[in-house]
Order: structure tokens, then sequence, then C-alpha cells
């Protein structure tokens, strides 16, 4: 019996005719002239393995163009989510930042204010992001090195010190501690006197995501997704304006999947997310609205673009038909961007500047809702105050400068595009037809479907570059023998005495009845499933549990989590 995904791809397919006219072309046309001038053409495809065509006409849409595409605003949302896109509001400018200590943070955070930066976005290092302290052992040498260091809630007070959380949207990139560290800005709000629904912002926590790519966690895939369960359940009912996950595709493109594999098992994860929240007893409309995502957008221009828009409308036809949504919020993919670290080369390093906008346009022309540009310098280190900069005037350039944003989804229609973003469809049904025979997506991450998947178009890839079927500029043509380091920010061991410092400074002044008596209540409610964790974690936090003490509770209740072998 063919499944839901099985039939979509029929119906997508059963919308495309044979283009006679075209044929007639390339009979007639194409191929005398290349025998004439003795041109051998080869095929060519994208970085998903799609064939790509040397010309596409009308005969390339689907008969059903119209409705598949709609207008800006409505269902299927193909051409945006709202009516009037960039002629009403910019895309956020949300420049990834966070390194060394929280002071170092503030003062990074209010630079990128002050220069016109709309959204704040906080990155955090290698210990924060395992749930341990700046003073064990494990975090030796990494304490601030790749983001800000949060230890306890006094760090979260340091980042955000003469910062109105009600006048920004902030976005968390952390995922194992999502809920401890999203009970530290809550808790920060109140502290400032800020309630709960006026506070704005996004924090990642998607946790299958780490399974996949980024191998971030802290306990078994069930023990997240019940925290993640938690953080869902009391941000729609206490923090209207919170988005409780940003389902992230961005990392499963950095650890070397496709387009194709990026958009597919990113909107898995999201159904996952949304058949798990209507199992915790919430209706789809009350919870889907505010669930958002996060893209990767890479070189490959046009491919981009198609993977946005095939992202839209997928979500917005599986919410509907699928799910049973009613309310068109919950079938509005919102999603911000991250222009791609993998593209970023240590070689002539300048040239990331042209990569980053180019992607850039290509998340822009993609209808994204904010956006992040790398900073050239950052494959050799996190990037200093020009480089970001320079990243940041690249998005107010295209934003003022070139027109883009002028008209509502200019490239809608695009043969080519159109075509593709239907290609690409397909394609992500395969997948999502694939995981359900095997169980579902925990399953398939459990099993090593998904990692293996990624793990062999990697390796293509990389054959690829070395065969220089793949052309890198600077990398393995047009080589600069004589390259010469930059100038690049160093995060010295001053940043990791100082916040061990701080954190023994913190300790010595809280009460620790308060901790022992707050960590005892966590401990007896994470024993309980059907108890919510979130005004647990949050009172630990009040009492300045630090973020290693509360993840501990965990991980003497849930055990650890080894990731299968897939080769």
């Amino acid at each position: 019996m063919e499944n839901f995904w099985d039939l979509k791809i029929k119906e997508i397919k059963g919308s495309f005719k044979e283009d006679k006219n075209y044929e007639e072309w390339k009979k007639t046309i194409l191929e005398p002239w290349n025998k004439k001038t003795g041109y051998k053409d080869k095929s060519r495809t994208n970085s998903s393995s799609m064939p790509v065509k040397e010309l596409y006409t009308r005969g390339d849409l689907p008969d059903n163009i119209d409705s598949i595409l709609g207008n800006p605003g409505e269902y299927p949302f193909t051409r945006g989510v709202y009516p009037n896109m960039y002629r009403g509001r910019n895309w956020t400018m949300r420049m990834f930042s966070g390194f060394g200590t929280p002071d170092d943070t503030n003062k990074r955070l209010k630079y990128l204010i002050e220069n016109g930066e709309t959204g704040l976005s906080i990155a955090f290092d290698m210990p924060t992001l395992y749930g341990f302290d700046c003073d064990n052992k494990r975090a030796e040498g990494e304490v601030g090195k790749c983001g800000v260091n949060v230890s306890s809630l006094h760090d979260m007070e340091r980042i955000f010190d003469g910062i109105d959380l009600s006048k920004v949207s902030t976005s968390m990139t952390i995922n194992a501690p999502a809920a401890i560290l999203t009970a530290m800005y809550f808790v920060l709000a109140e502290e400032k006197g800020i309630p709960l629904e006026k506070i704005a912002g996004t924090v990642q926590a998607d946790i299958l995501k780490e399974y996949i790519a980024q191998k971030e966690w802290m306990y078994p895939p069930e023990a997240h997704l019940r925290l993640i369960r938690d953080m869902l359940t009391y941000s729609t009912e206490h923090v209207p304006k919170w988005n409780y996950i940003s389902v992230s595709g961005y990392h499963i493109r950095e650890a070397g999947s496709s387009a194709v594999q990026e958009l597919a098992f990113t909107l898995a994860d999201g159904f996952y997310y949304i058949e798990m929240g209507m199992n915790a007893g919430l209706n789809v409309d009350d919870f889907a609205p505010r669930m958002s995502f996060f893209f990767n957008s890479s070189i490959n221009f046009f491919e981009e673009i198609a993977k946005f828009r095939a992202a839209r409308r997928i979500w917005a036809t599986v919410l509907k038909e699928k799910y049973h949504a009613k309310n068109p919020r919950s079938m509005e993919l919102k999603f911000h961007t991250q222009t791609s670290g993998y593209t970023l080369t240590w070689q002539q390093p300048l040239n990331n500047i042209v990569r980053t906008t180019i992607e850039a346009m290509a998340a822009v022309l993609g209808g994204t809702q904010s956006l992040h540009t790398n900073s050239y310098d950052e494959a050799w280190a996190l990037p200093t105050d020009n480089a970001v900069k320079v990243a940041l005037r690249t998005q107010q350039i295209i934003a003022e400068e070139t027109g883009i944003a002028d008209v509502i989804d200019p490239l809608g229609g695009s043969y080519y595009l159109e075509r593709l973003t239907c290609e690409m469809e397909i394609e992500a049904y395969k997948y999502f037809s694939e995981i359900e025979k095997m169980g579902g997506i925990l399953d398939a991450v459990k099993s090593g479907y998904i990692q293996k998947e990624i793990a062999d178009t990697s390796y293509k890839k990389q054959l690829k570059i070395e065969n220089e079927d793949d052309i890198i500029v600077g990398v393995n043509r047009y080589v600069d023998k004589d390259e010469k380091p930059i100038n690049t920010l160093k995060i010295t061991d001053i940043a990791e005495n100082g916040q061990i410092n701080s954190l023994k400074n913190i300790k010595s002044k809280r009460d620790e009845s308060k901790v022992a008596e707050s960590l005892e209540k966590l401990k007896n409610a994470m024993e309980d499933e059907s108890v919510n964790l979130m005004p647990y974690i949050m009172d630990c936090v009040r009492n300045y549990c630090t973020l290693e003490e509360i993840s501990n509770i965990g991980r003497d209740i849930f055990g650890e989590w080894k990731e299968p072998k897939i080769y």
C-alpha cells in the first residue's frame, strides 16, 4: 500500500508532460551547432547529484504551476510567508556572536547593535554546549574559544548587561543543555522586571540534528526529546513570543550533506517534533506557529533558492494534509539562514567575501526571515571586529543598494527554478518515505542510516574536489604558492582563568541549602515522566546552581548514549 509520501511523489510527477518543442530545438538547433563548433557537452549535476539540463523551457513547468505557486502570504507559501515580504520590512540581520568571557561578548553585542544589527544571536563554547562548567577538566583549553562561556545565571546576567530584553530578539545556538540556557534567559527577564510574554527569541534545541551531524549531546535521545517536549508545552503556555525550537539543517549541511539531504532530514525532524507535541496533548495549531527553522545557504545559487522554496511548500502541504492544521500560521515555514561555513577557505580568505555575498543573495531571493553572514576570516578563527563589520555591511548593501528587496519573489516563474523546486520536492519525499518504512526519524537516526547517507555524500564530494571535477578557487585551481597568514582574533587563557575565578566567587556567595534543595526537587521531577521539568530547572537557575550541576542530575538518571557504527 502506498504511503502519504509516495502518493505525493506520484502527484508531482504526474503534473509534467514531455516538452516536444525543447526536444525539437535540441535536435535541429543545438546538436548541429555543437557539431559545427566541435563542442562536446558533458553532463552536469548540482550538489544533490541531480542532472542539470542546458536549457529549461515552458515545458519544464508543471501543469498546476499556478496552484503550487500561489501568491505571497497564502498557501502553499512557495513565494513567501508574508504578503509584502521585504517591501514591508527587511529580513532580520542577526550576526552570530559570542566568544571569550560574557563581558567580551557583551561588548561585541553592543558593537553590532551600534552598527545596525537588528537581532542578537549567541554562540556558546564547547564546555557550555556539552553541559560542563568552566572549571571541569574536560573544559581545559576550550573556555571561550568557539563561543561565549556560560556556567551559571551570573554569566547570562553579564552577557546582557545594559541590553533591554523587551526590545531585542535573541537567538541562542544551544542544543543539549537548551532547557537550562532557556531557563537562564527566562529568569534573567524576570530579574529585569520583564514579563515572560514580552520577551522574544529562539533557542535552537534541535537534538535530533545533534545525533545526525553535530555530535553534542548529554543523554540518550529519549531523555533530550522529553526536555524539548517540556520546553514546547511551557513556552506555549507562558512565553508566547518564544520559539522553543529552531529545527536546524545548517549543521546537517556542514557535516557534508547535499542540499536535498539537508532539506529532507531537517523537515523530517520537524515533522517528528510536530507529532511529539500532538502526542503531548496539544492541538497542532496551538504550538506549530512557534516552530522555526535554520538553514544553510551554500554556493550553488539556484539550488539553494529552490531548496528554500521547496521547504516552504512541503511544510505547508504536510501540515495541512497530513497533520490537519487549520491555522495558516501553522503552515508558514519561517526560517533563519546562515551562509555556508564549509565553503569558506583558509586559502585566499578574501575570496570568502564573494562567496558569502552570493550565498546571502540566495538566502534573500529564497525568502529568509533572518540572516547571518559569515566573516571572511572564519576558516582561520573566530572573526575580528573588522571582518564582522564587512559581513554585516554585505547584508546592508544587498538590502539598500541592489533592488533585490524591491520585488517579492523576483525569480518566481523561472523555468529552471520552478522545475528544480519540484525536483527537490520529489527527492525529499523519497527520503520521507524511506524514513517512514524504517519506523520513523528516531529509528533512522539510532540505526545510523541518516549519518551514513551524509557520510557517503561528503566522501563523494571530497573525491570530486581532489579529482578537480569540482573547482574551488584558490584551493585546487588559481592557487597562490606563497600563502601568508592573516591577522586573527585570539582568545587567551585570561578568559578561562577569569571565568573560573568568577564561578568560584558565585559559589562562595550562594545559599548552598537552596542549591541542594532545588537540585533534589529537580531529581525527583526527572524521575516522573509526566512532570514538566522547566519550572524545576528555572528554580535551580534562580539559586545559581551551575550548568554542570543541573546537567549532572540528568546524567545520573538518564545515563549516556553512544552512536551506532555506520561502517
